[in-house]
C-alpha cells in the first residue's frame, strides 16, 4: 500500500477516533485536525493540511499503518516485542529494521527485517539459534508454518519429544518470507501455547492452576497424584519444571498461598499449570513415595561411593553423552561402571549383593496400582 492510500486509512480512522501510536497523535475537533509529532504539534489542520504533514512524516504513516493492520491482541503485542516497539522510538527502530532485528524466544532466533518496498512492510524469519550463523544454503528451507510440525516432533539424535518446551528443539532449518500472522502461527507450533499465555500474563489475566488444585481434578489411573506429600512436589518441580529441563518460567505453586522454594526458571513464557507430562511422572512418583524405608548395608570404597553420586548427577544432568570413553577418570564413564558393577554387583544385579526385599521372591519393582 503506497503512502497515499495508508493517508486515506489514517483519515478514515481518526474521524472515527482519536490516533495514539509512538508518538503520533491525532485527532478530529470542530475546529480541525490535530497532530502532535515527536517534534511538533498542529492544530486546526483541514484534511489537504493533514495529508501534507502525513506524507512528511512517512515513518511515523507507516508505523501507524502496520499496527493498524494487525489489530489488537497478542498477535499485536508479540510481534511489537519482537522489534521493541515499545521502548524504541519510530526513527530509530526502523534505521534498525532496515538491516534487520533478531531476537530469541526459548531456543527459536526470530529475524525481522523491512521488505525494502515503500511500505515498510515486515519479513520475518525463524530458526534454531544455534544456526544464526550458519549460511542460509545449509540449512534445510521450509515455506509454511505447518511444515514445523513434524520435524519438531524429534532432536537431532531422533528421538521423539514429548514435552515441546523442553530444550532441544532439533537444529538445521529455517522458516523464512513470513508475514506477521504467519510468524505467530509458526512460533505457537513450535512452543504451542506460548505467546498466548505470556500475552496474558502481560494483561494480568493469566490463570493459573496450581499443584493441590490440578491433584484434585485428576481421575481414573491419574487420581493418586493427589496424594504425593507436600515435600514430593518440590522434588517433583527441581526434577523438571527448571531451565536444564523445560524453558517454561513456572508460575505454579503447591497452593495459591503456598509457593515452592524451587526455581520457576526464567524464560519468556510463562507455564500456568502442571503439564501433562509432569502429571504422569508424578502418578509413578507417587507410587514410589507410598513405600516405607529400609536401611541397607553397603560395602564400598570412599571413591566408589563418590562414583554412584557422581553417576546419579551425571544421568540427571544429561550430560551421559559428555563423557568420553577413554576418560576413565570420570565417574560415570561407561568402562568405569562397567567395571564397578562387574566388581559390586552379583549375577542377579544386586547393589553389593545385598537383595532389595529378602522377604519376597519377586524383586521387581512395585505395581503402579
Amino acid at each position: 500500500m503506497d503512502a497515499d492510500r495508508q493517508a486515506d486509512a489514517f483519515v478514515d480512522a481518526v474521524a472515527d477516533g482519536p490516533i495514539a501510536c509512538d508518538g503520533l497523535h491525532s485527532e478530529a475537533g470542530p475546529d480541525g485536525y490535530s497532530v502532535e509529532t515527536p517534534n511538533d504539534r498542529s492544530e486546526g489542520l483541514d484534511e489537504a493540511a493533514l495529508r501534507e504533514l502525513l506524507a512528511d512524516h512517512e515513518r511515523l504513516l507507516d508505523n501507524w499503518w502496520t499496527w493498524h493492520r494487525a489489530g489488537d491482541g497478542s498477535r499485536r503485542a508479540f510481534l511489537r516485542w519482537v522489534e521493541s516497539a515499545d521502548s524504541r522510538p519510530v526513527a530509530e527502530r526502523y534505521d534498525t529494521l532496515a538491516e534487520g532485528v533478531t531476537t530469541e524466544w526459548g531456543e527459536l532466533s526470530i529475524h525481522v527485517e523491512l521488505t525494502g518496498e515503500d511500505t515498510g512492510d515486515r519479513r520475518y524469519e525463524l530458526r534454531h539459534i544455534d544456526d544464526i550463523d550458519v549460511p542460509t544454503a545449509d540449512l534445510a528451507a521450509f515455506e509454511e508454518p505447518l511444515d514445523l510440525r513434524r520435524p519438531m516432533k524429534f532432536d537431532d539424535d531422533g528421538r521423539y519429544r514429548p514435552l515441546k518446551t523442553a530444550p532441544n528443539m532439533p537444529t538445521g532449518w529455517r522458516l523464512g518470507g513470513l508475514d506477521g500472522r504467519d510468524c505467530v502461527e509458526a512460533v505457537e507450533i513450535a512452543y504451542p501455547a506460548t505467546v498466548a499465555n505470556w500475552y496474558r500474563e502481560k494483561e494480568g489475566n493469566l490463570d493459573i492452576t496450581h499443584w493441590r488444585e490440578t491433584g484434585e481434578r485428576q481421575t481414573g489411573i491419574y487420581g493418586i497424584v493427589e496424594e504425593l506429600p507436600r515435600e514430593a512436589v518440590e522434588w517433583v518441580a527441581e526434577a523438571a519444571c527448571v531451565d536444564s529441563q523445560c524453558l517454561k518460567r513456572r508460575e505454579w505453586g503447591y497452593d495459591e498461598d503456598d509457593s515452592l522454594s524451587t526455581d520457576g526458571g526464567e524464560g519468556p513464557f510463562p507455564c500456568r499449570e502442571p503439564c501433562s507430562l509432569v502429571v504422569a511422572a508424578a502418578r509413578r512418583w507417587t507410587t514410589l513415595e507410598r513405600e516405607d524405608e529400609r536401611t541397607y548395608e553397603f560395602t564400598l570404597t570412599p571413591s566408589e561411593k563418590e562414583q554412584v553420586e557422581d553417576i546419579i548427577d551425571t544421568v540427571a544432568g544429561g550430560a551421559t553423552e559428555d563423557i568420553r570413553e577413554a576418560d576413565v577418570y570420570q565417574g560415570a564413564n561407561r568402562y568405569r561402571t562397567r567395571y564397578l558393577r562387574a566388581k559390586r554387583m552379583d549375577e542377579e544385579g544386586n547393589l553389593c549383593g545385598v537383595v532389595t526385599d529378602p522377604d519376597s521372591d519377586d524383586h521387581d519393582d512395585h505395581d503402579d496400582q
